[in-house]
Parts: C-alpha cells; sequence; structure tokens
C-alpha cells in the first residue's frame, strides 16, 4: 500500500461526528471517504463468527447492492472481515476504523494487510484518529467503537456473545441515537445474547435488506414481480406459486398443499427455484 495517509482538516470531517461526545483531537484518512450523500451502516459483531452469523452478514450486505450506502467496520477477524468482504462483492463503498494506525506497519490485525489493499484499490477508504505509526493499544478498540457509531446512520449487530465488546457498542448506539438494528437467532445461541437482549430493550429486528433500508431511510427501487404464472407449469408447481403471494416457510408450504404428496410438493419447490421464480431467504420461501 503506498502511503498516502492525511491529516482530514476539520471542515471535511463528516457531519455526523460532531452529534458524539469527545471529540477526535485528529483524524487520518488514507483511500476514499463515502461520497457526499451515502448512508454509513456499522455493521458489529464477533470475532468468533458462526456460520449463520456469516451467512447473515453476507445476504443482508448483498441485498443493499446498488443503494448509497457504505458498510463500516474495525477490519477485525469474523463479522468485522465479512462485512467489509460482503461489501466489496457487493459494489458497496466500505469505511474502514481500526484499532491503529493507518501505516502499513501498524495496520491492525496484522492478517488483514493483504486485504486492505484490495478495499484501498476497491475505493474504500480507512479513518483513524491514531497517528499513522500508532501501533494497537487495548484502550484503542473501545474508543473507536464511539467513532464507528457516531458515523453511522445505523448500526448492525449480527452477534455478540455475554462477554463481548459489541455489547458496548451497541449500547453507544442508544446513547448516541442512533438505530440499532439486530438479526433473529436461535433460542439459547450464546451468540444470539447481544441481539437478543437488545431487541427486548427495543432495538430494530432485521430479517432481511428492506428492513436495513427502512432504517437508513432510503425507498427501495421498485420491483418488477410476476403478477401470472409461466404457463408451462404443472399443477403442483402452479399451486405452490400461487400460494407465495405472500413468503411461507416449507412447513407453511407442505400443510396448505396437504392435498399432494409431500415429495411432489419438495419436488415443484426445487423446480421452481432452479427456474429462478421462487427463493428462500431466511427461513421462508418467496416469489423472484
Amino acid at each position: 500500500m503506498s502511503m498516502d495517509i492525511r491529516l482530514l482538516p476539520r471542515e471535511e470531517w463528516p457531519a455526523q461526528l460532531s452529534e458524539i461526545p469527545q471529540l477526535p483531537k485528529e483524524l487520518w484518512v488514507r483511500g476514499t471517504l463515502p461520497p457526499h450523500g451515502t448512508k454509513l451502516l456499522t455493521v458489529v459483531g464477533s470475532r468468533a463468527m458462526t456460520h449463520y452469523g456469516q451467512e447473515a452478514c453476507q445476504k443482508l450486505i448483498a441485498g443493499l447492492a446498488g443503494y448509497p450506502i457504505s458498510i463500516v467496520s474495525g477490519l477485525a477477524l469474523g463479522i468485522d472481515t465479512c462485512a467489509h468482504k460482503a461489501a466489496l462483492a457487493a459494489g458497496l463503498h466500505t469505511l474502514v476504523v481500526p484499532g491503529s494506525g493507518l501505516g502499513d506497519d501498524v495496520l491492525y490485525p496484522r492478517s488483514n494487510r493483504t486485504f486492505a489493499r484490495e478495499i484501498l484499490h476497491a475505493g474504500g477508504g480507512f479513518l483513524s484518529e491514531y497517528a499513522p505509526d500508532a501501533t494497537s493499544r487495548i484502550h484503542y478498540f473501545p474508543e473507536r467503537n464511539r467513532l464507528m457509531v457516531g458515523l453511522a446512520d445505523a448500526v448492525l449487530m449480527i452477534e455478540a456473545g455475554p462477554k463481548s465488546g459489541t455489547l458496548i457498542t451497541a449500547r453507544l448506539a442508544g446513547e448516541y441515537n442512533r438505530e440499532l438494528l439486530c438479526i433473529p437467532h436461535r433460542i439459547g445461541d450464546p451468540h444470539a445474547f447481544g441481539p437478543h437482549l437488545f431487541t427486548r430493550l427495543g432495538a430494530t429486528l432485521v430479517t432481511e435488506p428492506l428492513h436495513i433500508l427502512e432504517a437508513l431511510r432510503i425507498p427501495p427501487h421498485e420491483e418488477t414481480s410476476r403478477d401470472t404464472a409461466p404457463t408451462d407449469l404443472d399443477d403442483a408447481e402452479r399451486g405452490i406459486w400461487s400460494m407465495l403471494e405472500e413468503p411461507k416457510t416449507r412447513d407453511e408450504i407442505l400443510r396448505s398443499a396437504a392435498s399432494l404428496p409431500a415429495g411432489d410438493v419438495l419436488t415443484a419447490l426445487v423446480a421452481l427455484e432452479l427456474r429462478g421464480l421462487i427463493t428462500e431467504k431466511f427461513g421462508a420461501w418467496h416469489r423472484t
């Protein structure tokens, strides 16, 4: 990475930061900041990322493709890295706020320095209140988390255990009057502690990208949906397609199509999915 680090003039600081206490004394930037008019979604979660957390993070961010959104996170292993990678895959800007300076030799974590180059080459940016040669310190991480929340228009928490530092970040969202978004988890999953706790305390539950767009106050693009079934569907396929005017789980479809053998229903689901007529998202089948 080339040393294109610069001290950001106060007049160029993101406006949202003026709303938080304990403003940084200075801000260093590397790469490209989000374009004017871009909404910033800060994504936080566990370093010990689960497969479910990874899948949810990827699907939710992929569904934001084409919208003026930048994904903000801290470059840590786990959910942070997943969020940055999902942003690049979706063609979205991504902004890194690391717990270190921005120099090549100190950027933390070391294992993500090659990935940091990818972010810069893709037009992303890095922001830090620490001098370019500042190595990471334990107290830097909660400090940088306040910046991640302060920058945000909304904060998305993917997963957080009972002792996770992500809980502190989620609490800051409330203190800074930022909308906190949480995904649902299975009962008893230790990674569900944070999302379920804050959902009970009033955070917004999100299960699809549309919910994030609503939180960011971005009107969704008009979608062209199929109002009539293709004429070449067999009876089972046509019946299932018709009942999916509203999303349904597989069990709901099986109950609604009780007159058909379960094997025929499942075969029809696969056939419709292969043709791109329906898709499954978070356990429910939808028309495309």
